[in-house]
């Protein structure tokens, strides 16, 4: 089963597509109301073993200052505004789709920051750093952000939106945090990090796939009498990435380090796409899976661009 998650984590590119096709053919041929109860397992599915592989210790260690506070600056000053502001242009009468372009943009970094700051031979040390200070302030901030700039469009329940992040990631980030903790104890980390740490990505994908897979399959019949709005979604997320890559390109270039430069790139372009996913689609109720489409469609450019 493993074996066959791995080949499916090394190959995103092609299999989020075809999930996502699946799910729309299955949500044409039968109700995908019954799904909505297999959100929470996958989307632990998807959280947890994410966190099990992140060494929040090395938020504390220095040297890479410049690099962190510059990817934070556009991670939360420049990202999610150009989120909102292409969500006010392109869904002006879909209020929840805008809502999924803003989680698009909202909480930074994903396991993939990590993996391809590595093999660009970037600096992998500031990128852990920048992965797990976008994910913890990425979650703080989330209801803060939704609830200032869509608050005057759509109904925000606050309490609820943070009521779903402390389940979906600071309760996944503790439980992996022991879990983590207790497997170095017991096998050091060097057998830790060669042995076990990779068998905890392929599971999380399990979980990607499956969210995927419902939220095309809740809004599938609504697609297929509208299929102009997959076009229509693909066009902001399309320039969200390609300007957010030519910013931190520039400011990389500029005012970096070459391995500190790849890692900012890789720290603000990637996002953590999975943990908006769950927010949309677990926070927002039957209006959520609006939300939750835009950005099940942002993971094909997100794994398309990264390499």
């Amino acid at each position: 089963m493993l074996k066959y998650l791995s080949k499916i984590t090394k190959n995103l590119t092609i299999a989020i597509p075809i999930t996502m096709v699946s799910g729309f053919i299955f949500g044409l041929l039968f109700s995908a109301e019954f799904m909505k109860n297999l959100i929470i397992p996958f989307t632990f599915l998807m959280v947890y073993p994410m966190m099990v592989n992140l060494n929040i210790k090395k938020v504390f260690e220095g040297g890479d200052l410049k690099a962190q506070v510059l990817t934070q600056l556009i991670n939360f000053g420049v990202v999610p505004f150009l989120s909102f502001g292409l969500g006010l242009i392109f869904f002006k009468d879909s209020p929840y789709m805008a809502l999924g372009l803003l989680l698009t943009g909202l909480v930074p970094t994903s396991g993939m920051t990590i993996s391809w700051t590595g093999f660009a031979k970037g600096n992998l040390e500031a990128a852990v750093k920048m992965t797990v200070i976008g994910l913890t302030a990425g979650s703080i901030a989330t209801p803060f952000y939704v609830k200032y700039l869509m608050g005057a469009t759509i109904e925000i329940d606050f309490f609820k939106v943070v009521q779903q992040i402390i389940i979906i990631v600071f309760l996944p980030m503790i439980a992996g945090f022991f879990t983590r903790q207790s497997l170095v104890k017991k096998y050091g980390f060097k057998d830790f990090k060669q042995n076990i740490a990779p068998k905890f990505p392929p599971v999380s994908t399990l979980g990607v796939i499956g969210i995927v897979f419902i939220a095309m399959a809740l809004k599938a019949k609504g697609i297929a009498s509208s299929p102009q709005m997959l076009l229509y979604i693909l066009i902001p997320l399309v320039l969200i990435y390609g300007f957010n890559f030519t910013l931190s390109s520039l400011v990389g270039k500029f005012f970096l380090s070459r391995g500190d430069a790849i890692a900012l790139v890789y720290g603000s372009v990637m996002r953590n796409l999975s943990i908006a996913l769950a927010i949309a689609i677990n926070a927002f109720g039957k209006e959520g899976a609006s939300a939750a489409l835009v950005v099940a469609i942002a993971y094909i450019i997100q794994v398309q661009s990264a390499g």
